[in-house]
């Protein structure tokens, strides 16, 4: 069986550059080398929220970053949960091979609910890992990209996998994580990166706008530049995101802003990371929204045939 990626992200607001670091540089690279599948999973975003926001248009914004990274929908399929109902009729029978115990003790589930902005815990927190098994195995995903946070969930669509082909027959293939080397972006306020905590540079912010988050960002009164994560990581985070834009080291980086103190730092970064965002931006300005709609639509349609296909080997498989 050919190799098959399955990746995505839920739309919940812009991505900025934390995201493309860590995982969109790869997926155009994995365009090229795999079939690929990328998720905006917008049934999720209700998991750990009681209403979706403004679904429609974080939709529409996270497929225009998508295309603006250079993410290829001729090479990809692009889709959403919500338009492909056979992915997710597959998380009925998917759920009657995970016990209750299973789906308290996934640690990931553990941590969303900690953090969770529900009044309260409901059942779609529970059941998700599942559902990102449907979104995994619909398509006969083998390889999916992942932190390490979300190592739980590839072993979760392992075990039902597992447990489908020895109760049913064989009909999935066992998906395998895919693990980077993913650099470590905090916010520019020194705290975990954050869609809605305001201190992220999206993939869509202009030049003045990226230009003003990062005079905001936290650095410290020494004004000789040195890489140094334990002491001085916010310094250190700046001149990480710096050297990621260049492709140097950030110790080079600290080097050649010297004894030019935070001031002189901020300016190299915004100057960087402006001229890292320019042909993104130029990118994005050539699609429209009647661009995005289209794109989706014709990537529903291709994920919903594969769910259709895969629904009927499970159907035929169960003997329904």
């Amino acid at each position: 069986m050919n190799d098959v990626v399955l990746t995505g992200d839920r739309p919940t607001g812009p991505l900025h550059l934390g995201h493309y670091f860590g995982t969109l540089a790869n997926r155009v690279k994995l365009q090229d080398k795999y079939p690929t599948y990328v998720l905006i999973a917008d049934y999720q975003v209700i998991t750990d929220r009681d209403l979706p926001g403004q679904i429609q248009r974080n939709i529409t914004g996270l497929l225009l970053d998508y295309l603006a990274v250079g993410i290829d929908p001729e090479k990809v399929t692009i889709f959403q949960h919500s338009a492909v109902p056979e992915l997710n009729q597959l998380l009925l029978p998917f759920l009657t091979l995970v016990s209750v115990a299973e789906l308290r003790r996934n640690p990931t589930v553990k941590d969303e609910i900690a953090h969770s902005s529900q009044q309260a815990v409901s059942g779609l927190m529970f059941t998700y890992p599942v559902h990102q098994a449907a979104d995994i195995l619909f398509c006969k995903g083998t390889l999916v990209p992942v932190g390490k946070d979300q190592l739980p969930h590839v072993e979760v669509t392992r075990l039902v996998a597992r447990r489908f082909n020895e109760r049913y027959g064989e009909v999935f293939p066992l998906p395998e994580a895919m693990m980077g080397e993913r650099p470590l972006l905090k916010g520019l306020d020194g705290g975990k990166m954050g869609k809605s905590r305001g201190n992220a540079i999206a993939l869509s912010a202009s030049e003045d706008e990226t230009a003003a988050l990062i005079r905001r960002a936290r650095t410290d009164p020494d004004r000789l530049i040195t890489f140094d994560e334990t002491h001085r990581p916010e310094v250190a985070n700046l001149l990480t995101l710096a050297g990621l834009c260049l492709g140097r080291p950030p110790q080079d980086v600290a080097a050649e802003v010297g004894h030019g103190g935070a001031a002189a730092l901020k300016s190299l970064v915004t100057e960087v990371v402006n001229d890292f965002l320019r042909p993104i931006r130029a990118r994005r300005v050539r699609y429209t929204e009647a661009d995005a709609r289209r794109i989706l639509a014709e990537g529903n349609e291709r994920a919903r045939e594969r769910a259709i296909t895969t629904l009927g080997e499970v159907r035929a498989a169960m003997g329904f």
